[in-house]
């Protein structure tokens, strides 16, 4: 049975029919995740719901635990990620409300913020020249095509630390750079998941056009909220849509086993705690 986890904010479980199996507490050798873990089974999945922010969205950009997070899911079986995020856009093509962005590309603005789980006597180094799996990106193009959506199936994000928004120079900068959406959230998030041998996607979905774009008012949180609103149904449809098919997959996930050839740090070298540690990344037990 696949085992999916969902990133994103607070309710998407809420899903008519969905057996709620329970809530997870897990505890990492990263700290706490951002909120328990909601278990749900469906169509024939085992899915793993975390918001990003914690219930109530307690956490700034910079302060979601992101390690935790990646390491929690990962330590209960999800090896599939859907992360669903909401933007700015920076093209006008890209609207706010009813538009979706399979992100295939990004850009790190972030600093500060931890960034992978090695380090500290043991040395990895995983290709991430394409950020996410397009096993996944497929799927969730088909889930999107069955849905009412305006589809853009590739897109480059670009991740800064907030919580303030962008300048409109920033602004600028960023559609200069060829970025088609900004965020907040998704770095170190999808570095992370590669680590840990996750097929990952960030659907995302604008909520703004930030302030580049003449004519169109500054963002706002209320206007953002606004749009919130209306992109969790739009959300919740993605998963009804997307997990069935993910269901259907035959065999393991498409990054399986793929840590093992990252690693340059000898296992004999690794001491018993770090790799405690490290273990369920590589889908073992401690």
């Amino acid at each position: 049975m696949q085992r999916i986890g969902i990133i994103g904010g607070s309710g998407l479980y809420e899903l008519d029919g969905v057996e709620v199996v329970g809530e997870i507490t897990v505890e990492t050798p990263y700290g706490t995740p951002s909120d328990v873990i909601v278990h749900v089974r469906m169509d024939g999945a085992d899915v793993y719901f975390l918001p990003r922010h914690g219930r109530g969205h307690r956490y700034l950009p910079s302060e979601v635990p992101y390690r935790a997070n990646i390491w929690a899911l990962k330590s209960l079986g999800v090896t599939w990620v859907v992360s669903l995020s909401a933007v700015g856009s920076l093209v006008e093509e890209v609207a706010p409300g009813g538009n979706v962005v399979l992100v295939d590309q990004f850009i790190d603005r972030t600093s500060g913020r931890d960034k992978t789980f090695f380090g500290n006597g043991v040395v990895a180094h995983v290709t991430f020249g394409d950020p996410v799996c397009g096993v996944l990106h497929g799927y969730l193009k088909t889930a999107c095509e069955q849905l009412d959506v305006t589809l853009h199936t590739s897109g480059t994000y670009v991740c800064i630390d907030g919580p303030a928004f962008s300048t409109r120079a920033e602004s600028n900068w960023f559609r200069s750079m060829g970025a088609t959406v900004v965020g907040m959230t998704n770095l170190p998030e999808a570095r992370l998941a590669r680590e840990a041998e996750m097929s990952y996607m960030t659907v995302a979905l604008p909520t703004d056009y930030d302030c580049w774009r003449e004519g169109h008012d500054d963002v706002s949180v209320e206007q953002i909220i606004g749009t919130l609103m209306a992109n969790v149904g739009l959300g919740k449809s993605l998963i009804r849509a997307v997990v069935p098919i993910i269901a259907a997959h035959e065999g393991p996930a498409p990054f399986a086993g793929t840590l093992a050839s990252a690693l340059f740090t000898s296992r004999e070298n690794i001491t018993a705690e770090r790799w405690a540690e490290l273990a369920p990344l590589f889908g073992e037990s401690a």
